[in-house]
């Protein structure tokens, strides 16, 4: 066990791809150590990939939010947020068993693969316009979020001409700079409108998952309406900024780049590494609801625990030279996805996406590059997810 003095929490990556050097160097000191959070409660860090694990895979650990400590003052903010019933991502069992049961048939791997034909068209069309419009463009706003936003929407029963109403409240949302008021003012704002949505759809039923959940009488219109915000905002966040920050990594990397266009069969790897290099979310918390031996640590009861999920995700223990991006690896294992119970359940969604667009806008546009220089796109060091506000691009 490691007498080491506690550490606090570094903010911001080393632009633009890699986290925190200090994280690097103590996971090689104690992949466990004393993390002194910012309202001075004495925690623990995890960054390495075996411990990262094992908290997320054991139910001894809790993800209620009001169980955790804030890493820094940001944080604070953010988990002081009023969430919805039925936001079953920071509940534990039994509670979270319900929810998560009745949502698994309608994320199975085999319904999620029957999108493709769908999604493949939606990327088609987005490329269109692209080149309908001519270089320069601006790859966020022109591919990278309109993909999987028409993609859940679509899943979801949203109608995608009310897009700009929750992606302009979901950037207010992860946003490290807005204040508690203007983040739960903006969830409110969500809330309401698929509440409303909710409603609808229970009046005139279609065939989409809200409807599909609804039918089944399980759940309350405040719980569906809970469930249902929950995905309209998972499920474009993260997977618009893999898209946006996987295109930046590449267009930087020209080997990689070459090999990815000239051998289609690398794409299901490519992907897999890019989630493992580049890692969006940083970390996720997790609180003792009982005294736990951790690899040698005792972990008492209410202690919060907070795992880099980039750190692990670079552990040499788990990956031959984990700070170098290589598509030929084999990257499956990662922990972008987490793993346990809380697992997420769009993770087979976001995959279909990014094997699907990164491929097709490569082969659109094969002269595809940045328009400004790397260090100059500007990076979402700002948000709880990471990747690029802005990504300038021309061919």
């Amino acid at each position: 066990m490691s007498d080491a003095a506690p550490v606090t929490m570094p903010t911001l990556r080393q632009a633009p791809f890699d986290p925190p050097e200090e994280l690097a160097k103590w996971r090689e000191e104690a992949p466990i150590r004393r993390l002194r959070y910012a309202d001075d409660h004495l925690g623990w860090l995890v960054t390495g990939y075996a411990a990262a694990r094992a908290v997320l895979g054991d139910n001894r650990f809790s993800s209620r939010p009001e169980l955790h400590h804030p890493t820094t003052p940001q944080i604070g903010r953010h988990m002081a947020l009023r969430r919805p019933p039925a936001f079953f991502v920071r509940m534990d069992p039994p509670e979270h068993t319900r929810y998560r049961k009745l949502l698994t048939g309608q994320f199975t791997v085999r319904r999620m693969n029957l999108l493709e034909p769908r999604i493949a068209e939606i990327t088609t069309a987005t490329l269109d316009a692209m080149l309908r419009t001519g270089p320069p463009a601006e790859l966020v706003r022109d591919f990278a979020l309109p993909i999987p936003a028409l993609v859940i929407c679509e899943l979801l029963g949203v109608p995608y001409d009310d897009r700009d109403h929750f992606q302009q409240r979901a950037s207010i949302i992860v946003s490290l700079e807005a204040s508690t008021e203007q983040k739960q003012q903006a969830m409110n704002d969500v809330n309401v409108y698929v509440r409303d949505l909710v409603a609808d759809k229970r009046a005139h039923p279609g065939d989409d998952l809200i409807s599909g959940l609804s039918a089944g009488g399980e759940l309350t219109e405040e719980e569906l309406a809970g469930v249902s915000m929950l995905l309209l905002l998972a499920g474009h966040e993260t997977t618009a900024n893999m898209l946006a920050q996987g295109t930046f990594t590449l267009l930087t990397s020209p080997a990689q780049l070459a090999a990815l266009r000239g051998d289609p069969a690398l794409v299901p790897g490519a992907v897999e590494e890019l989630l493992r290099y580049l890692t969006v979310l940083d970390f996720t918390a997790r609180t003792a609801l009982e005294d736990v031996e951790l690899d040698g640590h005792a972990i008492k009861a209410g202690d919060t625990v907070t795992i880099s999920l980039p750190a692990a995700n670079r552990d040499p223990r788990r990956f031959t030279d984990p700070a170098v991006m290589d598509i030929t690896r084999e990257a499956v294992g990662h922990l972008t996805f987490g793993h346990g119970i809380h697992q997420c359940l769009g993770q087979q969604l976001a995959r279909n996406e990014m094997r699907i667009a990164l491929p097709a806008l490569l082969t659109a546009l094969p002269g595809l590059r940045l328009a400004v220089p790397a260090d100059e796109v500007p990076m979402r060091s700002d948000m709880l997810v990471y990747g690029v506000h802005r990504l300038p691009v021309t061919w």
